[in-house]
């Protein structure tokens, strides 16, 4: 069974930096490419970045451009999202997730999730 586990959030004003860690169960982390996900209150689940199983490639949504860096270590079996110049509006339970696709943005193509972390951002 893969156990995918978050940390690294916590409550930070608006401008300030997180890094959120995911370390992933396992022996296969480099055959999957990973991703993550948040989930504001009372809004839709919503794609940020992910990153293809070597890290040598990654996608981000359009509001996560230049402020988002996805990344991952193999050997430590963890993926790695740097948050800088965060904003309020970046307030969401984040995950992360394993998929067998390339770079997916859609949910449906991860099949194994986080129990999620919670990023405040204070204005």
């Amino acid at each position: 069974q893969v156990q995918l586990v978050e940390s690294g959030g916590g409550l930070v004003q608006a401008g300030g930096s997180l890094r959120l860690s995911c370390a992933a169960s396992g022996r296969t982390f480099s055959s999957y490419a990973m991703g993550w996900f948040r989930q504001p209150p009372g809004k839709e689940r919503e794609f940020v970045a992910a990153i293809s199983r070597i890290g040598g490639s990654t996608y981000y949504a359009d509001s996560e451009k230049g402020r988002f860096t996805i990344s991952r270590d193999n050997a430590k079996n963890t993926v790695y999202l740097q948050m800088n110049s965060l904003k309020p509006e970046d307030t969401a339970v984040y995950y992360c997730a394993r998929s067998r696709g390339w770079l997916p943005i859609v949910a449906s193509e991860y099949d194994y999730w986080g129990q999620g972390t919670q990023v405040t951002v204070s204005s």
